[in-house]
């Protein structure tokens, strides 16, 4: 299986670099939705959030904060989303873990996926019995 992110890691495509600690690497997104947009992932290949372990995926949680922290001092971001699309049916293209740490500005025109609405109670409650397990 061809893994862009593993070829990335490998050096066999290039990237620009941010940040790389023994667990993880970081880079920009060659399509970014805001100026400062970086991707961290983590080393050894894990195709999802389902997937990564829990290690590697602290690793990744720590180095998006570093990033995040980075760009509210260095860029003058006055936010920052970290996301994470989870499988095809969220949206995941590339099938390596990865965080998306976007540094937010005013107008920068970037828009959340959704509109927030009230949820119906019963559909909450069902919902959070069955995260509970």
């Amino acid at each position: 299986m061809d893994c862009l992110f593993c070829e990335i890691l490998a050096g066999r495509i290039p990237a620009t670099v941010v940040r790389e600690d023994d667990r993880t690497l970081a880079f920009m997104d060659i399509f970014p939705a805001t100026p400062g947009h970086c991707l961290v992932i983590p080393k050894t290949h894990a195709v999802d959030l389902a997937a990564i372990g829990a290690e590697d995926l602290a690793a990744c949680a720590l180095a998006a904060q570093d990033l995040a922290r980075r760009a509210l001092e260095g860029l003058g971001a006055v936010g920052v989303n970290l996301v994470n699309s989870c499988r095809a049916g969220a949206w995941q293209t590339v099938f390596h873990f990865h965080l998306h740490v976007i540094p937010r500005y005013p107008d920068d025109g970037m828009v959340l996926p959704w509109t927030p609405a009230p949820a119906d109670v019963d559909a909450l409650r069902d919902a959070a019995a069955i995260l509970r397990g």
